[in-house]
């Protein structure tokens, strides 16, 4: 320990050291290194920055070729965390890299991760096809690169043995979970023998990942020596490799064999031993509770054994007191109680899944029916039997005992038996690996139940069938038709799924004698409330009291429920909860023999408790878990699942995040290698909803939740007639509400919920109101509006009327083929009212290469487009490739055409592509390539595009990393006749000033040019000359120079230059030029700033000269400014008034930004004299606001209720008062976290300021030190002139106050210049 403390430090001095020096490499490896120690220790929050650090770095300042290992290392990272999305976007992002670097090993290693994330997303979802097949096909992409680089390693110190054995342990874990044991068993056993043949190490931790998951498949196929060897090896092999995590998951499925086997002493010394292990780590929590869970269950089955031991006991004595009755009037009575106690043992024994027991009870059981000459009693009994050989994995003598049930059903006429014996008898065929066979019985056992009018067997039936299909078949047509139906019986009346008795359901004499005989004799064990018999009652999706002469069959099934719910949560107000406490490693159903519904289902997918008709969802750290609830209103105590070895979040294990295979770093950068439609599903009205999947059909599988979480809150919206349950979370805070958001959301989501032959017209609903009790639902109030309503029914949504979108049904249709989930952020911005279709705006949708091929297979469909905007996501040369072929296929020769491409991952060849394309020479009008790495590389490509584009007027290619020579190249490409008339080249590093005058006075020589940007570009005197030179040739309507530093007296010249009376300058930035009050001192401010619609000058010292003058222009009746940005200008609180005042008589201004002007010691200092005024003889005793915390205004730590990282933004850094930091004592800070909004006289002048500039949409107050209760009083005088148009955004330092039309934060700065 010490030396891993010894080494830790010594990687951190070697990062800090790195940073220092500026080796960026080495900086973002040692960053690497650090997260994958932190990783390693369990400390996954902490590891997690540092891993972000490390991409950061390279991605600023590295080459694409080092982002591979900090791709795999963040995508690992996601994925223990459990957060999918991100996990996904990092994974691909990790393979795309790697195919576009043809490096085979890579796109090995990312495969697998992709084959994880899929796998365990499909664990956790109730029927997501889309997501075990893409498991599948990851991991068999990763088998076959793994088998080619192990027999041609690109390098002799490589073998790429590990990689290949992984890659056998995690196809036999998928075939687990799949219900594959016999394959399973071969596959890891091959990975075993590959690992004697090449010698490899005992010690191996792809050894230990083999024996763990034999040990799973060797526990579910009851061979008990085996499954307790391969778990002790792998126990064994991660305690000397320092596996802490799979030693304790090594450790919790020792203790579920023992528990298996009734050896509850030794289990509980197992999960002992694995908490130890557990609390010995950071960050593993939900690996904790659920060993506490399990302890707790075992400790309840040992309570359940004491009273099957009792209830034996009890039995012994009705066999005794039948023997002294035998020949007697009494004799059937005795063996009425008899049967009425073989039910309760047979139920406790159900329990603890002892079935060794359980087949012995039902064997007396079926003695005690032949004595009694009762048919459906032995049915039941025979019913009994079949279902201990079936969990004895003995199928052909479950088949037997089957078929003669079902031979007696059919005999009385019993057509529900005959329905539940079909489909128990489907189950065993299944497991038996005869999925033909299986498939055959499951739909006999429908069309019985269809023949009697069963809707719940019907369901059940179905739901097997929708499980064969989907899983067994991979038949996916089928799976969703069958889905469709199981849709329509789920929105039936509840009381119609009750199963109706039929008319040889009972035998009068017998049952009545045996209520008649009950009372007297029934032990005390069998009638308390945590064991009460459940053959007392049908369990259908209704529940509702039978009679005690219900037939056994009622209560009969052989669940195999899917191998993916294997452990469910505490369950709550259910009946017979002691049920639920079998779940194993490997399945719920196989282990637990629990009696969730009337026969068994492949996946569990709707459980209904008997108060509230739902299951819900649990998440241990942020997984949710499956609840299975049976239903008996004596039974109030609840019981939990076993939780199995891989449940953990942080799991090396068959089903968790790390346990599946992980591949070998590379040197000292750790390479190890253990998005979703957000939580919305439509339903019907019951309270446990069924997923969408197959209604969109979810013709695309769309992974949504199948029923509520208690946990979480839903509203549901009805439209046209259909219910939208979407989470409350959704609608985030009050401030982040958006109206305009949520209507586009519910009309994609009503749109992806209708048919494929409704959705072939494109047509989706223009939503006009959302009602709230018949009200209309207002902005302000919406969000508490909204979470009101969880308890009162559903909100009303009127359409308004219809618009077409083809380019959205392409989109869908085109997800549809390649089984790809569309993204709803993109159908939003498909849906956009506000745009053409030949608009299509499609900024920060995470779109990738691969994840962007159905929108641009739409594309090519649709075929006319006028602009495209795909900026900031993250798209690279082979989407630039394909756009090219899309333009070339169109036919379109002429009209305009606009490509915003900013921010993505293009490289230079990406303007070839433009190069090589005619059509775009004669529409191209509008090009932003900027934000992409184009380096110098481009240069030819930039020169190509201004001669040959000659309609191109705008060119954009600022933070392209280009240098002097791509500018000199662009500029000799620039002729008299160009009708190029906006140029943006800022924020590029190397470029010489003369390279900038060349360039100039190239564009002096353009009639046209009128808008230039140099931001970023430190600009020396004889530029500034050669700029102020072009200013008065050129009629210039924008020019940009933030942080250019040409100084208050390069400003006064250009100043003068645009004083020329051709100029009529729209746009000027002089943001943080180094502008002095001697600037802000002369007239020209007035003369000058006047005609300007956008002026900055942030960053700036604007003393109070500067502020008066500024304040006089506002005043100005010819002021035609309307956005003003005054940031970090040290205006002061009363320079910050006084520009706020002079609003009042200014008709123009719409955007005001004035963050970070405030001096806090001025603050501070005013607040105090004003305490010291109101207060002269009492201490700050009240209550006061709580000032805006500015150390919890960093980088947000990851939590289980995200499912990404949040970073500050730049506004953010630095709020409030830092006591001590200014030198300010603690009395100072702590009296001023107590003044209130109105006991500050600066913050009563500012709240009537604002309330008086009436025409303004947008104020930023940001970072100026203002308390919550200040920024309340703002927003109250913001909305009393704006009503419910008024918006705000008030979090920690941030205070953005706007309209409805002019939301802030809406857009990146990046994006506002057009």
């Amino acid at each position: 320990m010490a030396r891993d403390e010894a080494q830790f430090k010594a990687a951190k001095r070697a990062y800090q050291s790195a940073r220092d020096e500026g080796n960026h490499q080495e900086e973002a490896r040692w960053a690497n290194v650090i997260g994958d120690m932190l990783k390693n220790r369990g400390e996954y929050v902490e590891a997690l920055k540092w891993l972000r650090i490390d991409y950061d770095v390279t991605s600023k300042y590295l080459t694409e070729k080092h982002l591979l290992p900090t791709c795999q290392s963040l995508g690992e990272m996601y994925l223990r965390l459990e957060f999918f999305k991100d996990a996904l976007f990092y994974q691909k992002k990790h393979l795309e890299l790697a195919k576009d670097s043809d490096d085979l090993v890579e796109q090995q290693r990312a495969s697998t991760q992709l084959g994880r994330t899929y796998h365990e997303m499909f664990l956790r979802s109730a029927d997501d096809h889309y997501s075990i097949r893409n498991a599948k096909k990851y991991f068999k992409s990763a088998m076959k690169l793994a088998k080619e680089l192990k027999e041609n390693p690109p390098t002799n110190k490589c073998s790429f043995l590990k990689e290949y054995i992984d890659a056998h342990n995690n196809i036999g874990m998928l075939e687990i979970d799949l219900d594959n044991l016999v394959e399973a068993q071969r596959v890891l056993s091959k990975g075993l023998d590959i690992c004697d043949e090449e010698e490899v190490i005992e010690d191996d931790d792809g050894r230990s990942r083999l024996h763990h998951n034999l040990g799973n498949v060797f526990m579910e196929l009851r061979m008990w020596n085996e499954a307790r060897e391969h778990i002790e090896k792998d126990i064994i092999i991660c305690k000397r490799i320092g596996h802490c995590q799979g030693e304790a998951k090594g450790y919790i499925n020792l203790g579920e064999l023992h528990y298996r086997v009734q050896k509850y002493d030794e289990a509980i010394l197992c999960y002992q031993k694995a908490l130890d292990l557990a609390q010995s780590m950071e960050d593993e929590d939900a690996l904790m509770d659920q060993i506490d869970q399990n302890i707790n269950t075992v400790n309840e089955a040992i309570k359940v054994m004491g009273e099957l031991r009792l209830e034996e006991q009890n039995f012994k004595k009705l066999s005794r007191k039948l023997v002294s009755a035998r020949g007697t009037g009494s004799e059937r009575k005795w063996l009425l109680q008899q049967n009425k106690s073989l039910d309760c043992l047979i139920e406790k024994s159900s329990m603890i899944t002892a079935w060794l027991k359980h087949l012995e009870f039902a064997k007396r059981k079926k003695r005690i029916a032949s004595e009694l000459c009762d048919k459906e009693k032995l049915s039941d009994s025979y019913l009994v039997i079949g279902e201990s050989y079936q969990k004895l994995r003995k199928f052909n003598k479950a088949l037997k005992w089957y078929n003669k049930s079902w031979e007696i059903y059919k005999s009385i006429g019993n057509m529900e038996g005959q329905a539940l014996v079909k489909i128990n008898i489907g189950d065993v065929l299944d497991c038996d690996g005869n999925w033909t066979g299986a498939l055959d019985a499951f739909e006999e056992g429908y069309r019985i139940a269809v023949e009697a009018n069963l809707l719940s067997v019907q369901l059940s039936a179905l739901e097997n069938m929708h499980y064969s299909h989907m899983i067994r078949f991979d038949n996916v047509e089928e799976a969703r038709r069958l889905q469709l139906l199981i849709d329509k019986l789920k929105q039936s009346d509840r009381k119609e799924l009750e199963g109706p008795t039929m008319a040889g359901d009972c035998c009068p004499e017998t049952d009545t004698e045996e209520d008649d005989y009950l009372s007297n004799s029934r032990s005390s064990t069998c009638s308390s409330p945590l064991t009460s018999n459940s053959y007392k009652r049908k369990l259908h999706n209704t529940v509702e009291e039978l009679n005690d002469d219900a037939p056994l069959i009622s209560f009969l099934h052989s669940k195999k429920g899917s191998p993916k719910f294997r452990t469910a949560a505490p369950v709550e107000n259910c009946g017979n909860p002691v049920k639920h406490m079998m779940a194993s490693s490997r399945s719920s159903s196989k282990s637990s023999g629990d009696m969730q519904k009337v026969v068994n289902r492949k996946r569990i997918r709707l459980v209904l408790s008997d108060d509230e008709g739902e299951m819900h969802a649990q998440a241990g750290g942020s997984m949710a878990k499956e609840r299975a609830a049976t239903s008996d209103e004596k039974c109030t105590k609840s019981f939990q699942n076993l939780v199995n070895v891989e449940e953990s979040t942080c799991s090396y294990r068959t089903r968790s995040s790390n346990r599946v295979a992980s591949e070998n770093g590379k040197e000292d950068r750790s390479l190890s290698t253990k998005d979703v439609f957000p939580d919305y599903f439509v339903a019907d009205s019951s309270k446990c909803d069924f997923d969408v999947s197959n209604n969109l059909s979810h013709n695309v599988d769309f992974d949504f939740p199948a029923c509520v979480d208690k946990s979480k809150q839903f509203v549901s919206f009805k439209i046209n007639n259909e219910l939208i349950h979407v989470e409350a979370e959704r609608f985030g805070s009050d401030d982040e509400f958006d109206i305009d958001s949520v209507k586009a959301e519910l009309a994609c989501l009503y749109y992806l919920h209708l048919s494929k032959e409704m959705r072939s017209k494109g047509l989706l609903p223009i939503i006009q109101q959302i009602l709230n009790e018949g009200k209309p639902l207002p902005c302000l109030e919406a969000v508490r509006s909204l979470r009101n309503l969880l308890a009162k029914g559903v909100v009303e949504v009127l359409i308004h009327g219809w618009v077409q979108k083809p380019l959205m049904k392409l989109y869908v249709d085109c997800c549809e083929d390649l089984t790809e989930q569309p993204n709803m952020t993109l159908l939003k911005r498909l849906y956009n009212l506000e745009v053409s279709e030949d608009e299509v705006i499609l900024s920060e949708c995470e779109l990738q290469d691969v994840s962007v091929t159905p929108l641009l297979n739409a594309l090519r469909m649709h075929g006319t487009i006028a602009m495209l905007n795909l900026s900031h996501n993250l798209l690279g040369n082979g989407t630039m490739e394909k756009l090219q072929q899309i333009f070339q296929s169109s036919g379109q020769s002429y009209g305009d055409l606009s490509l915003d491409l900013h921010c993505n991952r293009f490289g230079p060849t990406a303007l070839f592509q433009i190069c090589e394309c005619p059509v775009l020479f004669e529409r191209l009008v509008v090009l932003n390539i900027s934000g992409n790495r184009l380096t110098d590389a481009c240069g030819s490509y930039i020169s190509t595009i201004l001669k040959n584009c000659r309609a191109l007027y705008s060119l954009n290619v600022e933070r392209c990393s280009i240098t002097s020579r791509t500018i000199n190249k662009a500029a000799e490409a620039l002729e008299a006749g160009s009708v190029l008339t906006h140029l943006y080249i800022g924020h590029n590093d190397l470029i010489s000033g003369n390279a900038i005058i060349y360039l100039l006075s190239k564009l002096a020589s353009l009639e046209r040019f009128s808008e230039l940007s140099l931001s970023g570009l430190k600009l020396s005197k004889t530029v500034v000359d050669s700029l102020c030179q072009m200013a008065k040739r050129l009629s210039l309507s924008g020019l940009m120079l933030g942080g250019t530093n040409v100084g208050t007296d390069g400003a006064l010249q250009l100043s003068e230059s645009l004083l020329f009376e051709n100029q009529e300058l729209a746009k000027l930035d002089l943001s943080f030029c180094g502008l002095t009050a001697k600037y802000f001192s002369r007239q020209l401010i007035e003369t000058q700033v006047c005609a300007i619609v956008e002026l900055n000058l942030g960053g700036n010292l604007i003393k109070q000269e500067g502020i008066s003058a500024l304040a006089s222009v506002l005043v100005h009746p010819q002021c035609s400014i309307k956005v003003l940005i005054l940031n970090k200008c040290q205006l002061g609180l009363s320079g910050v008034v006084e520009i706020t005042q002079a609003l009042a008589e200014n008709d123009s201004l719409k955007e005001l930004n004035l963050a970070g002007n405030a001096d806090n010691e001025e603050i501070i200092s005013s607040s105090q004299v004003e305490i010291s005024l109101m207060h002269p003889q009492s201490p700050l005793n009240s209550s006061a606001p709580k000032e805006i915390d500015p150390a919890h205004n960093g980088p947000c730590t990851v939590n289980r209720e995200c499912n990404h990282l949040e970073v500050a933004d730049s506004e953010d850094c630095q709020t409030g008062i830092e006591p001590g930091a200014s030198g300010v004592n603690q009395s100072c800070a702590s009296s001023w976290e107590r003044i209130g909004a109105a006991e500050n006289p600066f913050v009563e002048k500012l709240s009537m300021a604002i309330g008086m500039a009436k025409q303004l949409e947008s104020l930023n107050l940001s970072n100026n030190g203002f308390s919550v209760n200040a920024a309340e009083s703002f927003y109250t005088a913001w909305s009393t002139s704006r009503g419910s148009l008024a918006h705000r955004h008030i979090n920690k330092g941030t205070v953005h106050l706007s309209c409805q039309a002019n939301k802030c934060c809406r857009l990146r700065p990046c994006c506002k210049r057009d």
